[in-house]
């Protein structure tokens, strides 16, 4: 064999090794942002997990508030659907739109539960009514935890296959489209923990 012949060999298996790379790069990242997202949906799972106990404990004493609690019920619904959609197609920009606009509205119509108990001391006063509470604040702040794990994945997974050679590579090896971030409508008000008092 003649040495331009090994040359030309070496060379185009030192290509083969490096697009091996981007291939093993692309697939670690988006499993990576997969997996964050699994994470999110186990919190927002306990977080409407919770939501029928917050709304049984306050049934008692909000007698006269049936439309509040169940606007809270039905956003809850909502948001289960979107999160189940989400579930499917982690990153996909419709998917992570619906499940933003769905959080934000049970959100919404937790905020007005909230106020409404406010008018109410016995309810606050409720042990069960300050157990499910503190359950309800302390699941907030692992599913705001559990996002910005999920959007700092999303953007490694996106920064990397938009760099240079990568560009190149990603569309030819299945990852054409990039992952969606998730953001609430309101994503400062979601980052702070409810405000809920006792």
């Amino acid at each position: 064999m003649e040495i331009s012949t090994i040359v030309i060999l070496v060379i185009i298996a030192a290509l083969v090794i490096y697009l091996v790379g981007i291939y093993n790069r692309l697939v670690t990242l988006r499993n990576r942002f997969q997996n964050a997202f699994a994470q999110i949906e186990v919190q927002l799972k306990r977080r409407y997990d919770l939501i029928p106990n917050l709304v049984d404990t306050a049934k008692a004493y909000l007698k006269h508030e049936r439309e509040t609690l169940e606007a809270v019920t039905q956003a809850r619904a909502q948001a289960m659907s979107g999160l189940k959609k989400a579930a499917a197609a982690p990153g996909s920009p419709a998917a992570m739109a619906e499940l933003g606009g769905a959080e934000g509205a049970l959100t919404g119509a937790l905020g007005r539960l909230n106020m409404v108990m406010e008018a109410y001391p016995d309810l606050k006063a409720s042990q069960n009514m300050q157990q499910v509470s503190e359950e309800l604040t302390s699941t907030e702040n692992k599913i705001a935890f559990a996002r910005q794990s999920f959007n700092d994945a999303v953007m490694t997974y996106n920064t990397y296959k938009q760099s240079f050679p990568p560009v190149f590579f990603a569309g030819f090896f299945g990852h054409r489209e990039d992952a969606s971030l998730l953001e609430f409508a309101d994503s400062a008000e979601i980052q702070a923990a409810p405000k809920v008092s006792f």
